[in-house]
């Protein structure tokens, strides 16, 4: 196995286009690094380049500290899956996992033990016989992996690998394949729009925005510190609520003012937050910070809400509730206009108890975990203060 590493890599199309612009990425070795974006942020174009199928437009592109410029596709020792399984369809199964170790004129037996240990791990063993026309989707996925892990190459690149099957096979395999390539010790890039599926099974994520990697961390560094509004505003389901706010002093603290309402600064601003008090400031509020009041002793912070939605989610609720603040929207392209009107109310997300009576009209008393809110430079998006 072998690191992956992209510097300063750029694609261009004919038209102008930039799919990819001046983008630094690193896989380590071992890693089973997740790529992460918006349709059309270059998430595939990315993959493509690292394979050599797409030729760059500038930078450089190593794997295992080798310069790939001049090295054509299939030099590159490289192993893919597709969105789409591309099985050569008039092959069987077995054929399939077989064709890869044939080219490369291993032997017949290291071949057969390869094929068979490969196909129970992935519990394909009475497909090996079927061509692929008669597989389902999820089964053509199985031996399309099969066929990329049945060898040791440098690296995995994973396009899209599980984008249409269904929920319940979709969890069952990206955790199968994530066990698979950490048998393995591979070094694999993961890409996805699933953002479940990266949180699930990355060692690291990187968030894309229009070409450009916005931040690379751990899935929980990713999720508790995101470097900006985008990251903030991407990651997360339901998403970090952005609300336009103010950070203002007095009564002897620092208080959050949302519209109307303000809740208590925990603590006293610091770092880059210090020099904000007195000026317009973006806050983020998760889902979870947020709660019906009255379960909680002696709340303190509370905001004074109406519940718009009510979603039975088994178990728990999740009331979306608005507040008479702006909501912060984002674009997927920096300097591209939201195509939507600005909200003058935001909707904040909270979870309930799942037997909790709130119904949709009702007024709400919202426990605020303020030690938890995220901060951000309304002007650059830029993080300003995240919780410990």
């Amino acid at each position: 196995m072998a690191d992956v590493l992209l510097d300063d890599v750029s694609r261009v199309y004919p038209d102008g286009t930039a799919a990819v612009s001046h983008l630094n990425l690193y896989a380590r070795h071992g890693e089973l690094l997740v790529v992460v974006g918006p349709s059309g942020c270059g998430k595939s174009t990315t993959l493509r380049l690292i394979a050599g199928v797409e030729p760059l437009s500038g930078g450089t592109i190593s794997i295992g500290g080798r310069p790939m410029t001049n090295v054509p596709a299939h030099q590159r020792d490289l192993a893919m899956v597709f969105e789409a399984g591309a099985l050569y369809p008039h092959m069987t199964a077995s054929d399939n996992l077989r064709f890869g170790l044939a080219v490369r004129k291993m032997p017949a037996g290291e071949i057969e033990e390869r094929v068979g240990a490969e196909s129970r791990v992935l519990r394909i063993g009475k497909l090996l016989d079927r061509l692929p026309r008669t597989l389902s989707a999820g089964q053509r996925q199985r031996v399309a992996i099969g066929r990329a892990t049945v060898r040791v190459p440098s690296a995995f690149l994973l396009d899209e690998p599980l984008t249409h099957l269904d929920a319940g096979e979709r969890i069952r395999l990206r955790t199968e394949l994530a066990r698979i390539l950490r048998g393995l010790g591979a070094t694999a890039i993961y890409v996805t729009h699933d953002q479940d599926q990266a949180m699930a099974i990355g060692d690291r994520v990187a968030v894309m925005r229009a070409g450009v990697v916005e931040q690379v961390a751990e899935p929980r560094a990713l999720y508790r510190r995101p470097a900006n509004t985008f990251v903030a505003s991407f990651v997360g389901e339901p998403a970090m609520a952005l609300v336009a706010g103010r950070l203002e002093a007095g009564d002897g603290g620092a208080w959050v003012v949302l519209g109307s309402q303000r809740l208590p600064f925990p603590g006293t601003p610091s770092g880059a937050l210090r020099t904000r008090v007195g000026t317009p400031v973006t806050v983020g509020i998760r889902p979870e910070h947020l709660t019906d009041a009255t379960a909680v002793a002696a709340p303190r912070a509370v905001l004074s809400s109406t519940a718009a939605r009510v979603e039975r989610l088994g178990a728990e609720l999740l009331v979306r509730c608005t507040l008479d603040a702006p909501q912060v929207r984002v674009p997927d392209t920096p300097g591209v206009d939201v195509d939507l009107e600005p909200a003058s109310q935001a909707t904040l997300a909270a979870r309930f108890p799942a037997r909790h009576p709130v119904r949709a009209g009702d007024r709400v008393e919202l426990a605020v975990d303020t030690a938890q809110l995220c901060f951000f430079d309304p002007a650059t998006g830029a993080a300003l203060w995240h919780p410990e």
